[in-house]
């Protein structure tokens, strides 16, 4: 038995349900939709009915004390959570509640940690390649060839990124600001509509924070992007809308200044 809906098709075989997501629909200019996402961990709401949505090419800012949710919502998006009630959709199709995280990655969501993960041992322009959204099977792995193609994309990479004149050194050579930048490569690699970046700039130098504001508000448009950031001064450079979250919620949306200026967020968050 096979069900057409406006999201997805769900098949039937044996008992067995297996979701395929749609095509990508941003014509409504919504690329990530959250209604109501409520999650529960022994008893303590993680997200409480949380609902907000992120524009086509918006890169937006979510702040919040630990423990507002922030991973939990990047863990809904991304499919390593199952919201106890509410939907999320990525898109006007595809119902991110019922894909699995690969599923998910492959439709165009990356998200990076707050810890670098690069392989320290391969070169940077070979961390790329690795990355590189291509067919992924063992033949073509060991013994396929860059197209020109590739190799072109992994060089306009190599210059968005900064590290042109890093490409052929190996990636656990260097700093940690550039171990970040490589990895945000990484993730532009598998041409991702949207990612998520959990605190990009721990750890970082003011210089490096200053380049990589400039490397977000760059790749801003291009794609929508969420960051989780604890760093106020790094999001007031890069923030066209913050959303702040507390105790699961929303309690505040706006530009920096409105945020900044709300009693609320100013009792829980910004005042302390």
């Amino acid at each position: 038995m096979t069900i057409h809906d406006n999201t997805a098709e769900i098949s039937s075989e044996g008992g067995s349900h297996i979701y395929h997501p749609g095509v990508l629909d941003v014509s409504h200019g919504v690329v990530l939709y959250l209604d109501d996402i409520t999650v529960s961990f022994d008893g303590f709401r993680a997200l409480n009915k949380l609902s907000f949505s992120v524009d086509a090419g918006e890169l937006r800012c979510i702040i919040g004390p630990n423990g507002a949710g922030k991973t939990t919502m990047m863990d809904v998006i991304t499919g390593k959570t199952r919201p106890d009630s509410g939907s999320a959709f990525f898109g006007q199709t595809m119902d991110l509640t019922r894909m699995t995280e690969p599923q998910i990655a492959h439709a165009g969501i990356g998200r990076k940690f707050q810890k670098p993960t690069v392989f320290e041992q391969h070169s940077v322009f070979e961390n790329l390649e690795l990355a590189l959204k291509t067919d992924k099977r063992i033949w073509h792995s060991l013994f396929g060839k860059l197209s020109g193609e590739e190799r072109d994309s992994i060089n306009e990479i190599l210059e968005t990124i900064a590290l042109q004149d890093k490409a052929g050194g190996r990636a656990g050579l260097l700093s940690h600001g550039q171990k970040q930048w490589l990895e945000i490569g990484m993730l532009l690699a598998q041409q991702p509509q949207l990612l998520l970046l959990d605190e990009p700039v721990a750890g970082m130098t003011d210089q490096e924070t200053e380049r990589t504001a400039e490397l977000l508000n760059l790749l801003a448009g291009k794609h929508s992007i969420v960051v989780v950031e604890h760093d106020m001064d790094f999001v007031a450079s890069i923030a066209r809308k913050v959303t702040v979250l507390h105790e699961g919620s929303v309690l505040a949306e706006g530009d920096m200044n409105k945020v900044q200026n709300d009693e609320k967020v100013i009792e829980v968050y910004l005042g302390r």
